[in-house]
This record gives C-alpha cells, sequence and structure tokens, in this order.
C-alpha cells in the first residue's frame, strides 16, 4: 500500500522525524526530509535511507515558520514524486518560561512552526490526495496536548491546538480514503531530551541511570523512554492498512503518563 509512495516528514534531519522517515521508508516509501543541522550529516542520513530501503530521498531545507518556503517545499515533493501521499508534521520548537516573561516574539515563531505550518502543508498536500483517493496525515501532538504544564504555553497552546486541527480535517475528509490523525508522545531520547539530562549530569554529578530515573519520575509511570522506533511503528500503522479507518483520533504513545 506504501510502496512507491511519497512520505513527507517536517522536522526530519534527526530524532524521533528521522525515525519516522526511517520507518516509512523500510515501508517502501519515497521520503522527503525537512529540517535543519549539518550539511554533511543530513546528507549521510539522506543516503542511509536510500542504499537501506532502495527508495530514493531528498532533503528540503525549508523553514516551516515562512509559508512561502512551505509552499516550495511542497512543491519540490510534488515536482519530485508526483505529489505527497503521506504527510507527517513534526517541526517543533519548545520554550521554558512563565506566560509574564514570554517573548512575544518566542510566541509568534512557536505558533508558526507548531501549528500554522501543519495547517499550510495540508492545505497544500490535500488537494493532490484528493485528486489521487489517497492521503495520510499524522500530526504530531504530544501529552502536553491531553493536558497543561506551567512555564510551557506555547508547546501547551500548540499541541493542543493540533488535536483541534485533526479532527476538523479528519471530518472534512471522512467520506475518502484520506485519514488525519494526531500522536501524543511521552518523553523521547530525542536531542533535545538528551541535552537536558547532560546538563542535569554535569550540575550534579548523577549517573545516566539515576538521571533518567530523575527525569522520568514526574511522568512516564513505565519508568522508560519511549522508543523513537515503537512511535514511528504506530505512524506506519495509521499510514498503512490496517489504519484506513482510524481517523481523527488522538494516540497516546506515554508509558502511561495520560493515565496516571
Amino acid at each position: 500500500m506504501l510502496k512507491g509512495r511519497c512520505a513527507l516528514i517536517t522536522g526530519s534531519t534527526q530524532g524521533l522525524g528521522y525515525a519516522m522517515a526511517e520507518r516509512l521508508a523500510a515501508e517502501g516509501c519515497n521520503i522527503v526530509m525537512n529540517g535543519f543541522g549539518e550539511k554533511d550529516e543530513i546528507e549521510s542520513r539522506r543516503s542511509s535511507l536510500e542504499s537501506a530501503h532502495g527508495v530514493r530521498a531528498i532533503h528540503h531545507g525549508a523553514d516551516v515558520a515562512d509559508v512561502a518556503e512551505i509552499d516550495d517545499l511542497v512543491a519540490t515533493a510534488r515536482k519530485t514524486f508526483g505529489g505527497v501521499d503521506v504527510l507527517i508534521n513534526n517541526a517543533v520548537i519548545r520554550h521554558f518560561s512563565p506566560i509574564e516573561q514570554f517573548k512575544p516574539e518566542d510566541w509568534d515563531r512557536a505558533l508558526a512552526v507548531n501549528l500554522s505550518s501543519a495547517f499550510h502543508t495540508v492545505r497544500l498536500a490535500l488537494p493532490g490526495m484528493r485528486e489521487r483517493d489517497f492521503g495520510r496525515i499524522v500530526n504530531v501532538s504530544s501529552v502536553y496536548g491531553l493536558f497543561a504544564a506551567a512555564n510551557r504555553v506555547d508547546y501547551v497552546t500548540t499541541k493542543t491546538a493540533l488535536i483541534g486541527f485533526t479532527r476538523a480535517i479528519a471530518l472534512e475528509t471522512a467520506r475518502t480514503n484520506i485519514t488525519c490523525n494526531a500522536i501524543c508522545p511521552g518523553t523521547v531520547p530525542t536531542p533535545n531530551i538528551e541535552g537536558r539530562l547532560e546538563a542535569e549530569r554535569a550540575k550534579t554529578g548523577q549517573s545516566r541511570e539515576d538521571a533518567e530515573r530523575a527525569f522520568l519520575a514526574t511522568r512516564q509511570p513505565s519508568g522508560k523512554f519511549v522508543a523513537p522506533e515503537r512511535v514511528a511503528a504506530l505512524v506506519a500503522l495509521l499510514c498503512g492498512p490496517s489504519g484506513a479507518d482510524i481517523t481523527g483520533s488522538a494516540i497516546p504513545i506515554d508509558g502511561g503518563w495520560s493515565a496516571s
């Protein structure tokens, strides 16, 4: 079902986004990577997708806060692969600050990257999906789309809004072979999280095991990080034949965090 399809994943040069790119490539999708990073590292990851899975992969460095760059990103996918069949909105930024100290420019950029970019990618990709009567849209929300936390107003707001956005698109496409879902991961060992762990270890002298235990103590009841490859497997299920009747859902994958 996915062999030869085109999957566009925003924010996919590393971390969870790249894990999803790897899994969708393994399912036979050609890949449009997007995001920032060191040029050589991105090229290594792009070529690895091709050599490991026998698909085509390209990278587009669009800043998804910029509507014109999003337009070029989707147009490049259309020109290269004939259109976007699988769209994963994963790009994200986050800030940590109480609202009265939150910089307006940080708020505006968070809205643009975390939320408005999904609106624009769907707006641009959906006509082609309707023409082909096939599409899979997955918006990467968070457990913080299901409940709130202090000092994270941009992240909580945008991840919550993504769930409403997902439901609206699902209803608009309900009578087609297009689905739209949100996934709500808990804490995944992304480069951002790894940096926070290492900073805490440097400050406290903790072992890696102790730092992880302390970090997860108020999060996942499982006591474990959510593995990126398992999040990617959930995305593959939603995009494959078994996910054809799943639409408009917000699915936690969080080690029991949202149940606690």
